[in-house]
């Protein structure tokens, strides 16, 4: 887990629309990114969708949303038509970015131990440092709690 106050580690992976996206180009604006498990599951599809419609007000706030998770490009293409989002998503199939963001934990469900991505979100304020950080997210009431944080800024 990142610290607060830390410069947020660089970044650049691959969107639905087939452009690259590079936190460090980023600077400027506030950048929201959620790290999620996997597409198209139940609260993955819920905090996706509250991030969707919310998007427009984090936009008006000056900042920037995506959510992130270790699967493809081409899997999250069909999970965005599918549930017709609007919030970018990102592709870290590699798993590099879960890994510098410590979010690639150990998991435990039904006393089977797995590696998996905790569901985490982070503010990154406009000069690129950790401004907040919600470790093992809730997803409901999530999406409006971060976006108070984006406009306390």
């Amino acid at each position: 887990m990142l610290e607060i106050a830390t410069q947020a580690p660089d970044f650049t992976l691959p969107q639905g629309d087939g452009t690259d996206v590079t936190l460090s180009a980023l600077k400027g604006s506030a950048v929201v990114l959620f790290f999620y498990p996997r597409d198209d599951t139940p609260g993955c599809t819920k905090e996706s969708i509250a991030f969707s419609e919310g998007l427009e007000a984090f936009e008006a706030a000056g900042a920037k949303v995506f959510g992130i998770s270790k699967d493809s490009v081409a899997s999250h293409v069909k999970f965005a038509t599918k549930r017709d989002l609007t919030v970018p998503l990102l592709s870290d199939e590699h798993g590099t970015v879960c890994e510098d963001y410590g979010v690639w934990k150990e998991k435990n469900m039904y006393g089977k131990k797995y590696m998996g991505i905790e569901r985490t979100t982070y503010l990154i304020d406009a000069n690129g440092d950790v401004a907040m950080v919600w470790p093992k997210v809730k997803v409901p009431g999530h999406a409006d709690v971060v976006l108070a944080a984006v406009q306390a800024l």
